[in-house]
């Protein structure tokens, strides 16, 4: 049977949306694996607009969806149009975006609010058994929504270097969820709650390792489905 499958994304460059390589390897390996993929963003304003190559902010103001769009080839679709009840999984690729436009972790940190609509898809999904996936900063956004669930950013130390974020598995673990480390290249299952996560570029690590880490949690979210 083939899978129906969301992917929600948040904009459109690392540093103020998704994070575009993430994104890409989620629909590579969906594609792959032969799921139907429908992608969703909210139609919403981004926090701010960065300049990638100075890493500042700029006067523009961008919409999410819009933004979205350009990872979607154009075939985008308002959050607020997703229906559970005609999917089977759905996957949040991370980037700033997720931290910024679905939900003020960038500001706010584990105080932060989720946007009502992500917050709304991601319990539908959860209240019909269906398979949640995220990568890189997205799992903060179970950790918020769903208290005492398991999820992995990596590791919670930086002792090789590896791990410059460690401090956002404290962070998690203060809202009363678990934080279970994971390396780059697998993906942490909470099986109670469907919820598929790894680390993808919370760690420096090679591109193709982020790819395969990616390829892991795609794999858990399918079974799952």
């Amino acid at each position: 049977m083939v899978k129906r499958v969301a992917v929600v994304l948040a904009g459109c460059g690392v540093f103020d949306g998704s994070e575009i390589h993430e994104a890409s390897a989620v629909l590579v390996h969906l594609s792959r694996s032969g799921a139907e993929v429908s992608i969703f963003a909210p139609n919403i304003d981004q926090m701010h607009v960065i300049d990638h190559v100075k890493g500042n902010p700029t006067e523009e103001q961008r919409n999410v969806m819009v933004e979205s769009a350009r990872l979607a080839r154009g075939n985008i679709h308002d959050l607020a149009e997703l229906q559970v009840n005609e999917l089977d999984a759905i996957i949040f690729p991370g980037g700033f975006g997720v931290a910024k436009n679905l939900c003020s972790w960038a500001v706010d940190g584990n105080k932060c609010t989720v946007n009502d609509l992500v917050k709304s898809t991601l319990l539908a999904f959860h209240n019909a058994k269906k398979p949640i996936g995220l990568c890189c900063i997205s799992p903060v956004l179970a950790a918020k929504v769903f208290p005492g669930c398991e999820v992995t950013v990596g590791h919670d130390t930086n002792s090789d270097g590896r791990f410059p974020d460690c401090s956002t598995a404290s962070s998690i673990e203060e809202l009363g969820c678990k934080h279970i480390c994971k390396n780059v290249n697998e993906a942490h299952v909470d099986e109670k709650n469907k919820i598929i996560t790894t680390c993808a570029f919370m760690c420096k690590a090679p591109l193709h390792e982020i790819f395969d880490g990616v390829g892991v949690m795609v794999q858990e979210v399918l079974k799952l489905a």
